[in-house]
């Protein structure tokens, strides 16, 4: 069993240790997050299979996310003085068969013979990209065209306008390509929506494969609307990528997501899970900000091997005005049932007094109050100022011109993106 815990695929790691990359067999890449806050002990528990680390899971920190990092004034908004660097031990990065598609794109799409698609596979943790990064560029008539490019490979663009009830206005694109063979085809689609209660949507969704079975799938979404019991502006994003290797039994799918109002409330998390031979994983963080100094974050990951072992760590904490607490715990079970965990918590008076306590099953406890300053960020790194300057193809959407004594119907409904790869309509 040694080897789930320290085997050469790099997927585990001792508590305390630094995990900075993985092969996958689908792609490589380096994933440096810094975590806010480490707690725990290092363990001295002498099972075959030792537990791994947990980090926080702050999109704005990632080596590759596309946020800018924001400072803010508030009192409390800190970074954690006890730190160190991390990884998540099952971080897929760039897929090995991307060369193989940029190798395949400029045949598939000649210059001045097609659409350029700039589509590839999707890198793992990077988080929802700002929209100037998918260059959206929409067509401002009708295009229904395809060609055959000298290699024998194929491409087609499409481009059309729906309309419907209270000004609903979608314009949307389409582009895609396949190989002499079909072997290797790619897709792409643009939308843009539209209709008179202010409602404004932007979004993407690209696919494809290679001739070794690799695929993916990858959408974008950004929307501002008007929240119908505050009355106040939001503005939500979001992302899901997927990619599955053809060659072995390896894939992975993040849901990322984000929303935001004009009176800085925030909310970010994250679902992810994905599997490389024998071993399977799964991750879900949190963040929550009320815009007034409260703030909620969590993090809750774990995995299992095909023998049955398992592992995983997970951490809560609250705060407001320098008050709250943290807790989390560290846990492994054996093929044989035999479970080994470690819990710990610590609550935060805001007068530089800490109590900290924990236990672990193998004997450990600690209970002790410490002087120590209270350190935790309030605000988000990236908040409503941010998103907004970073919307301005979303602001600018257009609406149908709306008739003199003319009102929408309110539909308190949510707005659900486009499920398959026809253009959305409504």
């Amino acid at each position: 069993m040694a080897a789930a815990a320290t085997g050469s695929n790099g997927l585990t790691g001792p508590l305390g240790g630094k995990l900075k990359r993985v092969d996958v067999g689908i792609g490589f890449v380096e994933l440096q997050r810094k975590r806010r806050r480490v707690f725990g002990v290092k363990c001295c528990c002498s099972g075959s299979v030792v537990p791994i680390r947990g980090i926080n899971g702050c999109v704005e920190k990632c080596e590759n996310c596309r946020f800018d990092s924001k400072k803010s004034s508030h009192s409390y908004r800190v970074k954690v003085q006890a730190s160190s660097s991390s990884t998540m031990p099952f971080a897929s990065p760039k897929s090995r068969f991307a060369s193989k598609q940029e190798q395949f794109f400029p045949r598939c799409t000649p210059r001045n013979s097609g659409p350029q698609s700039h589509d590839s596979p999707p890198k793992r943790d990077t988080g929802i990209a700002n929209e100037k990064e998918w260059g959206i560029d929409m067509l401002n008539e009708n295009v229904n065209e395809s060609g055959t490019n000298e290699d024998g490979s194929t491409w087609y663009r499409k481009s059309g306008e729906n309309s419907g009830e209270n000004g609903y206005r979608c314009r949307w694109t389409k582009m895609g390509g396949k190989s002499h063979d079909g072997a290797s085809e790619w897709k792409e689609m643009w939308w843009e929506k539209s209709d008179w209660t202010g409602y404004k949507e932007l979004g993407v969704e690209k696919s494809g494969r290679n001739a070794e079975g690799d695929s993916w799938l990858e959408t974008w979404q950004e929307v501002l609307h008007q929240d119908e019991w505050s009355n106040l502006a939001r503005i939500e994003r979001s992302a899901q990528k997927q990619a599955k290797s053809g060659t072995e039994n390896a894939g992975w799918y993040e849901n990322w997501s984000e929303k935001y109002d004009a009176k800085g409330w925030t909310e970010k998390g994250a679902h992810k899970y994905g599997r490389l031979n024998e071993q399977s994983w799964w991750e879900k963080w949190g963040e929550e900000y009320d815009g007034r100094g409260s703030v909620l974050k969590w993090t809750d990951k774990w995995a299992e091997s095909e023998l049955g072992t398992k592992w995983g760590d997970k951490w809560e904490e609250k705060f407001f005005a320098g008050i709250g607490s943290r807790q989390g715990e560290t846990w492994h079970a054996s093929l044989s049932s035999e479970r080994w965990s470690r819990t710990w918590g610590e609550e935060h008076f805001g007068n530089g007094k800490v109590h900290k306590y924990g236990k672990s099953t193998t004997g450990e406890s600690w209970d002790m109050v410490v002087d120590e300053k209270t350190y935790y960020e309030a605000e988000p790194h990236y908040g409503w100022a941010d998103v907004v300057g970073d919307s301005s193809q979303l602001f600018s959407i257009q609406p149908r011109e709306q008739p003199p004594g003319v009102y929408p119907n309110i539909d308190f409904g949510s707005s659900v993106p486009p499920d398959d790869e026809s253009p959305p309509t409504r």
